[in-house]
């Protein structure tokens, strides 16, 4: 039997976009599923634009509180896309409500914000799936499966990147990504809190960090109107960015493995450059997610002048089997996010969490915190577990 799940969209950005795209796609890839999505309502307070959504994808309503969306009784579930400021109060007043959450990282502007929802979720008894979406593609857990079988031996050091140029052009408009009040660390919150949550899910906890940070772009112009994404202004009152465009990060790992974890968004050349290389003490593993299909693999007993393989996942890695027939037919971004959408109405569904759950993400925000905090005294820094 396959019941309805009413849900509502809180932040139509382009995450709120992909979030719904993912629940009209996700029982064409999950047919099983025992839960299908409901687009009851969605909430974004810019004028226009959640009717716009509606008139797209077929919500029941609008509004432009989120607030409603609280007090309605259609709704179940939630998907919180709102920007990073409005992560707490939204996340805990859903789970309050008893409703259950999928909500982007990095889930508040520190680690008290991300384990105030956390707590909310669990005293709540709802289920709560965070937005690390690259841990979903395939070829990652089959990397995670490789590391953890020992097939490339104890793993000594990993390297983890993440440039991208979404802010690199100087007439980027000063929008709240840039605000410490609002936008929180910066790259740190927006991509390195992907890379922490990376460097977790591949090799297990981080201990200790030292970090640097830097601002490149010091000053940008004030939008005039609503923005979306990454708008430009040019021409408006300058502003300071207050948050960070660059860090670099050194990583301890309980294992006692080391790491290196770099992240920049005003990075000219370079489109999404996300990755991943870890080395043990027999071979190594390869990620590039603009090829994210494919995995390099190095493994053996020649251990100098050992080759590299080049792997293409398949049906038997990951939900791959879901998308696409065979191997090398490519799967793409939207499509992590469906897997997403899955894990998180699978747990809704089973009442057990699967994927990144409130926790994941307490983890990676206590790592950005210990980043922030290395950054201000140039020290190593401990990594807080959850409370």
């Amino acid at each position: 039997m396959v019941d309805t799940l009413g849900v509502a969209v809180v932040g139509f950005g382009w995450m709120g976009r992909v979030h719904t795209q993912a629940y009209a796609r996700v029982r064409h890839h999950y047919p099983q599923l025992p839960l299908v999505p409901e687009l009851v309502t969605v909430a974004e307070e810019v004028p226009g634009r959640a009717e716009e959504a509606a008139a797209q994808f077929g919500f029941a309503s609008t509004t432009r509180d989120w607030r409603e969306v609280v007090a309605d009784p259609r709704v179940k579930a939630v998907s919180i896309t709102a920007p990073n400021f409005l992560h707490r109060e939204i996340g805990v007043a859903m789970a309050e409500a008893g409703k259950h959450i999928w909500i982007e990282k990095p889930v508040g502007l520190t680690a008290e914000d991300a384990r105030a929802v956390a707590e909310a979720v669990a005293q709540a008894g709802v289920q709560g799936t965070v937005g690390f979406n690259y841990r979903n593609a395939p070829a990652v857990e089959a990397a995670r499966e490789l590391i953890s079988s020992g097939e490339i031996g104890a793993v000594t050091h990993v390297r983890i990147r993440l440039f991208s140029d979404y802010a690199a052009h100087p007439e980027g408009a000063l929008t709240w990504r840039y605000e410490r009040e609002r936008g929180g660390s910066g790259v740190l919150g927006d991509l390195a809190s992907h890379g922490a949550d990376l460097a977790r899910h591949l090799l297990g906890d981080i201990t200790s960090l030292t970090a640097d940070t830097a601002i490149f772009l010091p000053e940008r112009a004030r939008p005039t109107g609503a923005t979306a994404g990454h708008s430009r202004a040019s021409g408006g009152e300058l502003g300071p960015v207050e948050n960070e465009d660059y860090v670099g990060c050194l990583l301890r790992f309980a294992s006692g493995a080391r790491g290196v974890l770099e992240a920049c968004r005003v990075s000219v050349g370079e489109q999404n450059n996300y990755g991943f290389e870890v080395h043990g003490t027999k071979g190594a593993v390869f990620w590039d997610f603009r090829r994210m299909n494919e995995l390099g693999i190095s493994r053996g007993t020649t251990y100098q002048d050992q080759a590299v393989t080049t792997v293409y996942v398949g049906p038997g890695h990951g939900e791959f089997a879901a998308f696409q027939p065979g191997a090398a037919n490519a799967m793409g971004y939207d499509d992590l996010k469906v897997i997403e959408a899955y894990r998180f109405l699978r747990s809704v569904a089973e009442g057990t969490p699967h994927g990144a759950t409130l926790m994941d993400a307490v983890h990676s925000a206590a790592a950005l915190d210990a980043m922030a905090r290395s950054a201000r005294s140039g020290t190593w820094a401990p990594v807080d577990g959850p409370a």
